[in-house]
């Protein structure tokens, strides 16, 4: 257990300095709390849904068939570049099950599924063309993305419909190397050409050159928009993904809205917003085999290198049931996140690791400031409510030389009826705790151990109750 210098304790707030393992404390007036949540209703106001002409190309005038066996790759490209050279539209997809290959958005094209409509995508590898795309925080050549628009404007995935990646174990999820998703010894993996990949990140080499796809095993993304300005993805329901599920990268204006999620493959994050600018995430429900909604800004070097913070996120009434975080910041994070705000969501399941994430290590770096979160109701987590985590650890050796920061992280009217083994998890770095975690107005019930802190400076307790006692963290 760490051991800590108790300041004060008075009129309900309790303020900790000093958690340094060594307990070292820290003289002086406290960094003032950052809680205000203005800017959430800022960026609601400013980000606007894009509006597209009053126009439909039904995709089954074009030749289309709906039997689930028929090649429709071709007339999906016709339909979305005359819908876009005619000043744009919705592209219509009726009723029925849709074989197709890579989908390419083109500028004020919505895609729209009614309901009944079933995209069930290829498979085979073969299928996809080596695109600019991004695996893991690293850009580089590889399979297209199953849906992709690539530095367009006003683009759209919308409507009752379903897209299936049909990924599984016998096909995509096995190149991750995991024995529980079907690999075995002996078989294809992307760990060799991951390995090469993230050193090509490292040592700068260009992204043209980092030319992967056939033979290299690296899955490709289900949907995602590369440097877009107004996109949105509304209402559909999405299944079996080879890899992340949404993946905005270098996008401003992203809205993601009344989306199900269902996806439990390796690295089957929810939603991926990375280097992005103003993102919602509103009215969604995740049920996944990795983080829910994972924030990001790019892989070591290659993050450096672009060095766009993700900034100005809203996530609001969503509802996390399987995942490994609720609302994760990290590990991908070597840019930084700011202005993160999370409002009026549920998370319960079993299989839910963590409510709110936040995981970097020295390689990752990145300044990760002004994380606030309120109203949220959380039933059942096994580790953590809050868990951070600043010595992020896999894939071999994450030490370096590039030390995070967080700072400035505030959860306000919470409840947790079982919260795992652990209240409150945050192991900073002596060199720079984390600094500022504030809750208020927080109840968590049912825990194993009600804190583990190493490496944290100020922690206010405001009204907030552990195990049904009134939180108060040791003295020294």
């Amino acid at each position: 257990m760490s051991k800590f210098r108790l300041l004060k304790v008075a009129a309900g707030i309790l303020s900790v300095t000093g958690l340094l393992g060594s307990c070292a404390s820290k003289a002086g007036k406290p960094d003032a709390q950052v809680t205000d949540w203005s800017k959430m209703q800022q960026i609601i106001d400013n980000v606007k849904e894009p509006v597209f002409k009053d126009k439909a190309y039904f995709i089954a005038d074009y030749g289309a068939v709906g039997n689930g066996l028929f090649d429709n790759t071709a007339v999906f490209k016709k339909v979305i570049e005359t819908c876009s050279q005619n000043g744009g539209g919705r592209v219509v997809v009726a009723a029925g099950k849709y074989y197709t290959g890579p989908i390419e958005l083109d500028n004020n094209v919505n895609l729209y599924l009614e309901e009944g409509a079933e995209l069930l995508f290829s498979n085979d590898p073969a299928d996809y063309p080596i695109v600019h795309t991004s695996f893991e925080g690293t850009e580089l050549m590889n399979y297209s993305p199953l849906i992709r628009a690539y530095k367009k404007t006003n683009v759209a995935v919308s409507g009752k419909g379903t897209i299936n990646g049909q990924a599984s174990n016998e096909k995509w999820w096995s190149w991750s190397g995991g024995a529980s998703y079907g690999w075995k010894k002996g078989m294809v993996s992307q760990t060799e050409p991951l390995n090469r990949l993230r050193n090509m990140g490292d040592d700068g080499t260009p992204v043209e050159n980092r030319i992967f796809g056939n033979g290299n095993y690296i899955r490709p993304n289900f949907v995602e928009f590369f440097q877009c300005k107004n996109a949105l993805i509304k209402d559909i329901k999405i299944v079996n993904a080879p890899f992340w599920v949404l993946h905005p990268i270098k996008s401003v204006n992203v809205i993601v809205d009344g989306v199900t999620i269902t996806s439990h493959g390796p690295n089957n994050d929810g939603c991926d917003p990375e280097y992005c600018k103003n993102v919602i995430i509103r009215n969604c429900s995740f049920n996944t085999g990795d983080d829910c909604i994972a924030i990001k800004s790019g892989r070591d070097g290659d993050g450096r290198r672009v060095a766009i913070p993700t900034e100005n996120v809203v996530v609001q009434n969503c509802k996390m049931f399987d995942g490994h975080g609720g609302v994760t910041i990290g590990s991908e994070i070597s840019a930084g996140v700011r202005n993160v705000y999370v409002d009026n969501c549920e998370m319960d399941s079993p299989e839910l690791d963590r409510a709110i994430r936040i995981k970097s290590n020295t390689r990752r770096g990145g300044v990760i400031e002004n994380v606030f979160v309120r109203n949220i109701r959380v039933g059942q987590v096994k580790e953590s409510v809050l868990g951070i985590d600043l010595f992020y650890n896999v894939h071999g050796n994450q030490t370096g030389n590039n030390m995070p920061v967080v700072r400035n992280i505030s959860l306000e009217d919470v409840t947790v009826k079982n919260g795992g083994k652990y209240g409150i998890l945050a192991k900073g770095h002596k060199e720079l705790p984390i600094k500022n975690i504030t809750f208020k107005n927080v109840t968590i019930d049912k825990v194993e151990n009600k804190y583990l802190l190493q490496n944290v400076e100020n922690i206010q307790l405001i009204n907030t109750k552990i195990n049904g006692s009134p939180a108060e963290l040791p003295a020294k």
